[in-house]
């Protein structure tokens, strides 16, 4: 690496960062949101896979429906806040990888002929991509599930973010 973070930039990604609790009452763009799914694309994942998928929840009424699966403690910070992303991981990843891992065309079969590696793989790579991305500190809050496979591998109008 030819050039490293000074201490400003490591104390605010790392030292002096914190989960909050109480946000600001304003919104937050789709723009920054972009912005933030940017930076996080990037993480690195097992061969590419890139199995990780996200849903920003922006409105009172899509966030109303996520008050079911929280539990008692986050209810009120989920509903004040101006986004939540729910994390998820797409279980038929693989069937991206000759796009995203071309230098290999067989590697979809390491996945497709085993569930059980498929699912830990997406599971490790989605939710490592959502950590190391500083989606946490980036959005107001986060909320992380597992859901059925997407069949969007990156973002698009329909999927990610996702604005509901």
């Amino acid at each position: 690496m030819s050039h490293k973070l000074d201490d400003q930039a490591l104390d605010i990604i790392f030292r002096k960062a914190r989960t909050h609790i109480f946000w600001q009452d304003k919104p937050v763009s789709d723009d920054v949101l972009r912005q933030v799914y940017d930076l996080m694309k990037w993480g690195p994942t097992s061969a590419n896979c890139s199995p990780a998928r996200i849903l920003f929840l922006c409105t009172p009424e899509a966030k109303e429906r996520l008050r079911a699966a929280l539990s008692p403690t986050n209810v009120d910070k989920t509903m004040q806040a101006p986004v939540t992303a729910i994390i998820a991981h797409d279980l038929k990843f693989y069937e991206n990888l000759p796009r995203l891992f071309p230098n290999n065309p067989a590697a979809r079969e390491w996945f497709s002929g085993n569930p059980q590696l498929a699912e830990v793989t997406a599971f490790r790579n989605g939710l490592y991509r959502a950590d190391i991305s500083f989606l946490p500190r980036a959005l107001s809050a986060w909320t992380a599930a597992r859901c059925p496979a997407s069949t969007t591998p990156r973002w698009t109008r329909n999927s990610f973010p996702g604005r509901r």
